[in-house]
């Protein structure tokens, strides 16, 4: 049986602990008189949190915003973007991958003067996990305003950059974490694009989603999750499908697939072992659908990952 602890209830917590943030780092970024720059894109998780004053966001494929005292951007992909002050100049082009990682400030425009904008900026690492999932989940901007409990785990964040004390990077790596939660929450609803965040805004689908991941070594089946949903099955099918994007069984397989990738990295667990936690009765019928899905075999898949050795050790079943 599928060994449940209180955070298999939350399908938030769930999705964090996949993707298992390991770290943040970011810089002061600070403005003074006219200025514009023009970052490449990044392709990984990078946030920005306004601390003092104000500027606009031009983010690629999205409508220009400002971003005032207090706000919270996350961008699941960071695509290219420009920054920019009031009437801006022609914008400098930056590379992200060059910017310094000791937290030192970056400053733009005057070097100089009082500035008149302070924020930080940085990116999420991840513990090996894909941080496509993440993407998946997210709208391609997130912009929070005056959420009171993100201010004050920004608060933090800015202090534990600022001041380099003992255990700051565990600290941080915690800190990542409820941001990520508090983020996703603030993005749950109609305006999330379809996925889990979307289908958590429904609260009847939330049921079933809430079922399903606390017991996804569970048989289920339609029937079940419609009747926990309180809707009839074909409305709960065609619900769910429009909400979530995917149909239910098929949602089911992919985090299915997406615990046991995240079990064969941890390693300590034979494949039969990952098979049952996750719903098959027969760690075949487990590779089987691994192979299909992941488009590696478990055990070459815990290889290509570093797992532990007993991970690596394939059962006869393992294809």
């Amino acid at each position: 049986m599928f060994s449940r602890s209180p955070e298999f209830d939350d399908p938030l917590s769930q999705v964090v602990g996949v993707l298992r943030p390991r770290a943040v780092f970011a810089n002061v970024i600070s403005g003074a008189g006219r200025w514009a720059v023009r970052y490449s894109a990044y392709g990984k998780p990078g946030f920005c949190i306004m601390l003092d004053g104000r500027c606009r966001l031009s983010v690629d494929g999205h409508a220009p915003f400002d971003i005032e005292a207090g706000d919270f951007v996350l961008l699941p992909t960071t695509p290219a973007f420009t920054l920019a002050s009031d009437d801006p100049p022609d914008p400098v082009p930056r590379d992200p991958h060059l910017l310094p990682d000791d937290g030192s400030e970056v400053r733009y425009g005057d070097a100089s003067g009082t500035p008149d904008m302070r924020s930080l900026g940085g990116a999420f690492v991840f513990d090996e996990a894909d941080p496509a999932l993440l993407a998946a989940l997210l709208p391609a901007v997130v912009h929070v305003r005056g959420a009171a409990r993100l201010a004050q785990l920004v608060a933090m964040v800015a202090d534990e950059t600022r001041d380099s004390r003992p255990g700051s990077g565990f600290v941080l790596a915690r800190l990542v974490e409820l941001l990520l939660v508090e983020a996703m929450r603030v993005s749950a609803g109609a305006d999330a694009p379809p996925g889990l965040l979307r289908g958590l805004g429904d609260e009847r689908l939330a049921r079933a989603l809430k079922r399903m991941h606390a017991r996804p070594d569970r048989a289920w089946s339609i029937a079940q999750l419609a009747d926990a949903a309180a809707l009839s099955r074909s409305t709960f099918f065609e619900r769910f499908t429009r909400t979530v994007g995917v149909a239910p069984m098929e949602y089911l397989l992919a985090w299915r697939m997406e615990l046991a990738k995240d079990l064969l990295r941890r390693g300590g667990l034979r494949i039969a072992d990952v098979a049952e936690r996750v719903g098959y009765g027969s760690g075949s019928a487990f590779s089987v659908a691994f192979l299909r899905h992941v488009g590696l075999a478990p055990s070459r898949f815990a290889q290509a990952v570093g797992a532990p050795p007993l991970a690596l050790r394939p059962d006869r079943a393992d294809v």
